[in-house]
């Protein structure tokens, strides 16, 4: 009768582990599925990737080709460092992904608290880690660079983000749950525009629906 009890147990617990690439839910919390690039790959951690805005931005972007990638450059006139995200025409420059907490495959979910990293050298001393700062400009609160991999907690609350479901599509969000004693000002990561008519990616009231195009 045991034998029968501890077979039945083991078997119970089997059938209730999720599958690879199966939806979860986070107790509590938004359901976590794995994020698909454009060919419905699962996006990887340390892979390169090209953020693909689904919809250009005429009523901001006035420059043909403006709105198909994000790519790091200088928005301080006479400036070369530091350098923000901003929306380009093109492909944009790759990123690569850390989740907090990297699972066994590798495979990047959505709702999860993630690092992104530009995967390109520059001449700044600033790392190409995304991280959240204000603006003095725009007043705004707008992505930019010099953040760290990994190390979560209040230190570098503002180096956080996650990728949310849209649809069929993607957005980002600025809403870090690395730090139980923080309490951030959560918002959607959509676009700007300074006075230099520079598109830049920050917090927004409207998301910016996004993709993820594997980098050949």
């Amino acid at each position: 009768m045991m034998r029968t009890l501890l077979s039945f147990a083991l078997l119970f617990a089997l059938c209730t582990q999720p599958l690879l690439g199966e939806a979860q839910t986070n107790p509590g919390g938004p359901i976590s599925e794995p994020v698909k690039d454009t060919s419905g790959n699962n996006v990887r951690a340390g892979a390169d990737y090209f953020i693909r805005p689904v919809t250009t931005i005429p009523a901001i972007c006035r420059r043909p080709g403006c709105g198909t990638g994000f790519a790091l450059a200088s928005t301080t006139p006479n400036k070369t460092c530091p350098l923000n995200v901003v929306v380009v025409g093109g492909n944009g420059q790759p990123v690569k992904f850390t989740p907090v907490s990297p699972n066994k495959d590798g495979v990047i979910t959505t709702s999860t608290d993630l690092n992104v990293r530009f995967d390109v050298k520059t001449n700044c001393a600033e790392s190409t880690v995304w991280r959240l700062q204000s603006d003095g400009s725009t007043g705004k609160r707008i992505v930019s660079t010099g953040g760290v991999i990994g190390n979560p907690g209040k230190n570098t609350i503002s180096n956080w983000f996650k990728i949310l479901k849209d649809g069929n599509d993607y957005s980002l969000q600025f809403c870090p749950t690395v730090c139980n004693t923080c309490r951030p000002a959560c918002g959607n990561i959509g676009v700007v525009q300074d006075s230099n008519g520079n598109v830049l990616v920050g917090i927004s009231d409207q998301p910016y629906k996004i993709r993820f195009q594997k980098s050949s």
